[in-house]
């Protein structure tokens, strides 16, 4: 390498900053390190959450292409309450989450979702793929959507419950509108 009489001036942070780097890339342990890179430091420029796994959300290395109540919390923080998501956006996350791209392909196939996606419609697919019925479905989305942390039941607006189950009964396609209305005109009347 050749020598210049330029002196490369370090910032003091930079110690710093390339250890939380490492200890977050240790952490998140992603399939593609350059990839993950080029978003951590593409996501701290902008002063954006860098794409890292929490603490709370590390799983074993047996359980890392499944997915969990606690990744959807993840995934839907990095959504940032937006309504409409790009596609590619979305596929990205998944993909610095390690989580199955056949799940993710399901859940685009059954949504019939293209370039943009409604979120809240692809988060509900994506629980129900947890859920065996659609009322632990909606179990599992309300504990994703909530923002309540103390341990109590997961409480989210009435509106966004109606919209989502009804939007799951429509997918599913065995439960009649009349019931979707009668339960939630009963929901409504016990809230």
């Amino acid at each position: 390498m050749p020598q210049t009489d330029k002196q490369v001036c370090i910032p003091p942070e930079l110690p710093e900053l390339l250890k939380q780097f490492t200890k977050a890339a240790i952490r998140t342990q992603p399939p593609d390190l350059i990839q993950w890179a080029a978003e951590y430091f593409g996501a701290m420029s902008r002063g954006e959450m860098p794409p890292v796994r929490e603490r709370s959300e590390q799983v074993t290395l047996s359980n890392w292409a499944e997915l969990t109540p606690e990744l959807l919390k993840v995934l839907h923080s990095r959504v940032a309450g937006r309504l409409i998501i790009h596609a590619d956006e979305l596929a990205q996350m998944w993909k610095v989450l390690n989580l199955p791209t056949d799940l993710f392909n399901s859940v685009m196939n059954v949504g019939r979702f293209t370039e943009e996606i409604e979120w809240l419609k692809f988060l509900a697919l994506a629980c129900s793929s947890l859920g065996v019925t659609i009322a632990k479905t909606l179990k599992i989305v309300c504990e994703v959507l909530s923002g309540d942390h103390d341990g109590g039941q997961p409480r989210i607006p009435f509106s966004t419950f109606q919209f989502l189950y009804t939007y799951i009964a429509e997918v599913d396609g065995e439960i009649s509108s009349s019931h979707v209305s009668r339960m939630l005109n009963y929901i409504e009347q016990e809230v």
